[in-house]
């Protein structure tokens, strides 16, 4: 097993630089659609490095232990990296959104200075509800059991061991999921409705051709990470056996990162000829 998950890690890692590298060395990527992959790829190699690590420490030494601050920050970076994500995912729609259905006045739609802003709430929200999520849950007396049976420090794990009613915590914690998982992807499902129409009336087959490859890559990114991601905190207590919520959680925390980048690189036509053109002057400079 720990050959199989370094592999995963190193091929996420790997993965996710290369998009990093081609859309900040490429001009010509230097738009909405490619600079938010930018960001999602930042954010899938920092979820997956927040779990792999110690899960790769934990397969090699036989010692499944993590101390107190070290579960502490494994939370508070598993949070702050998925509800992130989630909030990236939702303005990636949008512009999409305004690509499709407004694309003579897309560049007033998304320009920079609204771009800079989706990103920058993204991450502020993500930031803030991670913050408070994460203090109230190890403000509680843990004087019990301190055995996690999960594969980290995820909130619902950790809260079985808390000795002290949790009874309001559970309550905003479910609002507060409801709210960073459910709205990003309601905006989701909205723009991708409206673009559903506005490609079925496109005159040329061609059109509703690239334009549904566009839209293709996100949605099944979002479908990838928004199933097993809410199958994990919107589900009731004894939804799902110990065993099934640790597949779920890989799910969306490693595999997730691993596919995307060759999601978006595989199936995106501009991304595949940046990656070439790099290659090509990498080989030029490498034979000159």
């Amino acid at each position: 097993m720990f050959g199989t998950f370094l592999v995963i890690y190193m091929v996420t890692l790997m993965g996710n630089a290369l998009i990093m590298s081609v859309i900040f060395l490429d001009q010509s990527l230097h738009i909405p659609m490619y600079l938010f992959l930018q960001n999602l790829s930042v954010v899938e190699t920092g979820f997956s490095t927040t779990i792999m690590p110690e899960m790769l420490v934990v397969l090699t030494t036989q010692k499944a232990t993590i101390s107190f601050g070290g579960c502490f920050a494994q939370m508070y970076f598993i949070l702050l990296f998925g509800g992130t994500e989630c909030f990236l995912l939702g303005a990636m729609a949008y512009d999409r959104f305004a690509a499709i259905c407004h694309p003579l006045s897309y560049p007033v739609i998304m320009n920079k200075r609204v771009f800079v802003k989706l990103v920058m709430c993204s991450w502020v929200l993500g930031t803030m509800m991670t913050t408070l999520k994460t203090t109230w849950v190890f403000s509680f007396p843990y004087c019990g059991p301190n055995e996690i049976n999960h594969i980290s420090c995820e909130t619902p794990a950790v809260l079985e061991l808390a000795c002290a009613d949790i009874f309001f915590f559970e309550i905003y914690a479910f609002t507060g999921t409801i709210l960073i998982i459910l709205t990003p992807f309601l905006l989701i499902l909205l723009s991708y409705i409206r673009i559903f129409f506005t490609i079925l009336k496109m005159p040329a087959s061609t059109g509703r051709q690239k334009a549904f490859s566009t839209c293709a890559s996100h949605l099944t990114s979002v479908t990838l990470f928004y199933g097993t991601a809410s199958m994990t905190y919107l589900q009731p207590k004894s939804g799902y056996s110990p065993d099934t919520k640790k597949l779920m959680s890989l799910a969306y925390s490693l595999l997730t990162p691993l596919l995307n980048p060759l999601i978006y690189s595989l199936r995106n036509k501009e991304m595949k000829r940046a990656v070439m053109k790099l290659w090509e002057r990498k080989v030029v400079f490498n034979t000159t």
